[in-house]
Parts: structure tokens; sequence; C-alpha cells
């Protein structure tokens, strides 16, 4: 009887490690990212360099912005390349910093690190999406002086501390039918932010079409396509890289306001 029931027990547990291993594994998978590899090649425009520190889209004309981009949690950084490749072809340098186990709280640093900010020529610009983004909110409040620009894409964040005296200027690009950065959750720290903070709601769009990947757990269907989506995220961080003389506007971007 001892011995049934051990066994029985054993079955279970057998059955929860093949669920939690395939669990896992769907998790990785429907991170992958989705592009064409040629968006890794060199063109007219952009010079790409691949380290294992990061991915870098540099203009062939001269410039004097520099953008680093924080992935979200687990997501393949490869994911943002259509994203930061557009970004550099209209002349910011563009780096996809690589994260320790894809995970953002373990490399948000790597840009101190890897003295990627020694040029004091260059305007630095830090984006992120997701926990990406979190952590790029955690950078500047902990490094004051250091970032020109800071972008966050699809957070809640920041959450546990206060940017709302901080002098550079910050945009949050939000989607209304996110289902991991809730619209409702975006806005409740609006006063954690800067008072003159951008803020963009992308009307129809949701968190995994930030990227080129898979569907992420707990997120709603868009009601756009990615290209769509991709389209108005690029044109409001070219419009706040260029014109930040009016980061001190708040707008709510819809489908129908993009052509």
């Amino acid at each position: 009887m001892k011995k049934s029931k051990w066994n029985r027990w054993k079955i279970i547990r057998v059955i929860w490690i093949v669920f939690g291993l395939t669990f896992l594994g769907w998790m990785f998978y429907s991170v992958n990212a989705d592009v064409e590899d040629d968006i890794f090649e060199d063109s007219s425009k952009v010079k790409v360099d691949i380290t294992s520190d990061y991915i870098s889209f540099t203009p062939k004309t001269s410039f004097d912005k520099v953008m680093f981009f924080y992935p979200g949690a687990l997501v393949d950084p490869d994911a943002y390349a259509p994203l930061c490749r557009k970004i550099a072809e209209n002349g910011v340098q563009v780096l996809i910093i690589y994260m320790p186990w894809r995970m953002a709280i373990f490399g948000y640093n790597k840009i101190k690190e890897l003295n990627l900010l020694a040029d004091k020529s260059k305007q630095y610009i830090l984006a992120g999406h997701s926990q990406g983004a979190k952590m790029a909110a955690q950078f500047v409040y902990e490094n004051p002086g250091l970032i020109n620009q800071l972008i966050l894409l699809a957070t809640t964040h920041p959450r546990d501390y206060d940017l709302s005296n901080s002098t550079i200027p910050v945009m949050k690009i939000f989607g209304s039918q996110d289902g991991v950065a809730d619209p409702h959750d975006v806005l409740a720290n609006k006063s954690l932010l800067p008072e003159n903070t951008m803020f963009v709601e992308i009307e129809g769009a949701n968190h995994a079409q930030f990227g080129y990947y898979g569907f992420q757990l707990g997120d709603n269907e868009a009601q756009i396509s990615r290209e769509k989506q991709q389209k108005i995220i690029l044109k409001n961080i070219l419009w706040f890289i260029h014109a930040n003389d009016h980061h001190d506007k708040t707008i709510k971007q819809n489908i129908g306001e993009i052509k």
C-alpha cells in the first residue's frame, strides 16, 4: 500500500516536472526574435557590428546622438533590431545591450562598465522595453548626469523610486491593449516622473508588438498590426529625440492620426 502511494506521488512529480519544462520551453520559444537575417547586414546608410555585449547600428553619416536599448525580460535582443536599425537610419547610433540570462536586472550597469558613456561630445539616450525600461529608469535614478534623455516603452515603472525631480526629458510610450503593462497601471505612477514627461498612448497596441517576437504570457491581442505599431513607435521616438523642446506636451496617439 505504501509502495503504491509512493509510486503515485512519483508519477505526479514527473508530470509536474515535464509540464514545467514544457512551459519553460514554450516561454523561451515565444520570446525568440522573428526577423530577417538582412537586418544585421551593412547598408549604404548603416554599419552593423555584433559583439558579445551588444548589437550596434551606426549611421554612416556624422552623428552626435547615441541610444542604448535595454530588451524586455527573456526577450531575444534581436527582436528589437528592426526598430533600432530604423532609428539609426535617421542619424542616431543605437546599441542593443545584451543582458546576462536576458534579464536587464543583472546587466543594466553594463553601459557604464563598458565605458560606453565616455565621449562627452555625444548626447546619450537610454531606452528600454518592459523590464528593460524599468532598469533604464533605475540607471537614470542611480546615475544622475550621465543620460540626456530617457524613453520608457510598455512599463508601469518607475514604481519604487522617484524621478520627479529629474531634469532630463522623459517619454513613456504604452499600448491601450497591453495586458502586461496595463494603461491604468502605467499612468498610476505618473507622479514619480518629471511633470513634463511626454506620454504617448498607442490605440490598439499590445505588449509583444513593441518588438518582433511571439505572444507573451498575460498579454492581450493587438487591434493593429505589428507594422503599424512599430511605425507609430518609431515616429514618436524620432520626434522626441530630434525635437525635445516639445517634450512638455502629452500626446494620445491613435491610428487615425498616422498616415
